[in-house]
């Protein structure tokens, strides 16, 4: 790899860091490229010839962040036997992995009048790789019998949505005392689906 692009690459992932820094601190709608150009030590015409815009710099930043969570996701995943056992210890995983720094981030972006329809639809669409693994582990208890057939499609999106809405209670409670009602969350859905012997 020749110097100038090792260079380049580096100024990139600093720049990348010190901007998750910063839009987790200040939020999206606070932070300007001139406080990611003063923080990362890179002009701000670097920074644009990286990424174009405040935007796409942030889009990228939260695609990372989900392909993080999905990451630590996999390397958790095979140490659950069952898919039911998968279906709870997804349910901690949400818990303790929803609250990124750049959620804040990410929820004004999309408010925001001002922001493209091209961010923010890029921004929902980070939401297929949960509601992925969610059905990857509803579709594994059918093939093994232990769910019921059924509308895995329709089942998918009960569960993102109920763990997702059981999520707003992070704002305003601990983790560790949210354990119960997400654990109890996965029991009451998995009453209507396993498989009755």
């Amino acid at each position: 790899m020749d110097k100038r692009r090792y260079n380049s690459e580096n100024a990139k992932r600093e720049i990348m860091e010190k901007a998750t820094l910063i839009f987790s601190q200040k939020g999206y709608n606070q932070t300007s490229v001139q406080d990611i150009s003063k923080a990362s030590g890179y002009s701000k015409g670097h920074i644009y010839y990286h990424f174009q815009n405040k935007e796409k710099l942030f889009v990228l930043l939260a695609e990372n962040t989900m392909q993080d969570w999905y990451t630590k996701w996999i390397a958790k995943e095979s140490s659950y036997i069952t898919a039911t056992e998968k279906l709870y210890g997804m349910a901690m995983h949400v818990l303790y992995n929803y609250q990124t720094p750049l959620l804040k981030g990410g929820q004004e972006l999309a408010s925001n009048p001002a922001s493209s329809l091209e961010s923010v639809k890029a921004l929902y669409e980070l939401a297929v790789i949960p509601m992925g693994s969610y059905r990857s582990i509803l579709q594994e208890g059918v093939e093994k019998g232990e769910f019921e057939g059924g509308n895995i499609d329709e089942w998918t999106l009960l569960v993102g949505t109920w763990l997702g809405g059981l999520c707003q209670l992070t704002e305003t409670q601990e983790l560790s005392t949210l354990e119960p009602l997400f654990n109890q969350a996965i029991t009451i859905f998995l009453e209507s689906i396993k498989r009755r012997k």
